[in-house]
């Protein structure tokens, strides 16, 4: 007889957020002292994932990587939810909260590409392969001709399409390529001062039902504070600023010497201005942090910078 199951995850269904689920249910059993096989996974294919021919934001915005689980977790169908925490909506549905964050990956993004190691060695004119507005406008900040084009699918079927050149180059974020192994096929890591992530880069968040006291206390000793607080202050600095999935915008929030550190930018999305803030707190007042830094920059921009709702 198969042993019952105590807890099961729910996740997408990509290679990489089964490596993702694999290593929380890893985790999980051992904080647990549970036999691994004993907590199940459930794969569910959200609408994002079947979205492949157009820009997320047309199609709904961020949450179409999300409600198809966040829908069955509330049903409860699943104890809880692994995902890449970029892909959370900035404000999650009622009755659902964040209950894990696993230590963070390393934030930075890769450049995969046959024709360059650095963005600026691309041919004038190449395409540039995304469906980030942030990634596309942080690339044409530095080289205002290149041609930007979607490139959607699965991590595999991104590198495949820009080592086959069908692009000039493409950016993937380097905690998943190396999750799945894959680092060594990275061109190359690009600098933070020029290329700041998306808010929640390279994190895995861990959701349940925020009424569910058992699934809670089972997720809380997985759960790495230093990778939390900065998670907080990001998506905080993602919700004050009210941006959308058509607006481009980074953050990234770092526990230095005790202290969180927190950078943030927005900017037009075809690179042409960028608007910046730094600001620090104690890593008990990460929300707060983010929330001020949101408010103080958004006080900046000019009109027609933020693009409402999608």
């Amino acid at each position: 007889m198969t042993a019952s199951v105590l807890f099961t995850l729910g996740t997408r269904g990509s290679p990489l957020a089964l490596e993702q689920a694999n290593e929380a249910r890893r985790l999980l059993a051992e904080a647990q002292g549970w036999e691994i096989e004993r907590i199940a996974l459930q794969v569910i294919r959200t609408s994002g994932d079947r979205i492949q021919d157009r820009p997320l934001a047309e199609a709904g915005g961020k949450g179409l990587f999300t409600k198809e689980i966040d829908a069955a977790l509330l049903a409860g169908a699943i104890d809880a939810a692994v995902h890449s925490a970029k892909d959370l909506p900035s404000l999650a549905p009622a009755g659902v909260a964040i209950a894990a964050t696993l230590a963070r990956e390393d934030v930075r993004d890769a450049l995969v590409s046959v024709f360059a190691d650095t963005i600026e060695g691309l041919p004038h004119g190449a395409t540039f392969g995304a469906a980030s507005p942030r990634r596309q406008a942080q690339a044409l900040r530095l080289r205002p001709d290149l041609r930007p084009t979607l490139l959607r699918g699965n991590v595999e079927t991104r590198l495949k399409k820009a080592e086959a050149g069908a692009v000039g180059a493409t950016l993937l974020a380097l905690a998943g390529l190396k999750r799945l192994g894959l680092s060594h096929r990275a061109r190359a890591v690009l600098d933070l001062d020029r290329f700041l992530p998306a808010p929640g880069q390279g994190a895995i968040a861990i959701t349940a039902r925020s009424a569910d006291a058992r699934a809670l206390q089972a997720l809380e000793p997985i759960s790495d504070a230093a990778t939390a607080a900065a998670l907080a202050a990001e998506r905080a600095f993602l919700a004050e600023l009210e941006g959308s999935c058509r607006t481009p915008i980074a953050g990234l929030a770092r526990l230095e010497a005790g202290r969180l550190q927190l950078r943030g930018e927005v900017l037009r999305a075809d690179g042409s201005e960028r608007f910046d803030i730094a600001a620090e707190s104690a890593p008990a007042d990460a929300e707060r942090l983010g929330r001020e830094a949101g408010r103080d920059l958004a006080a900046r921009l000019p009109a027609g910078v933020l693009v409402k709702g999608g």
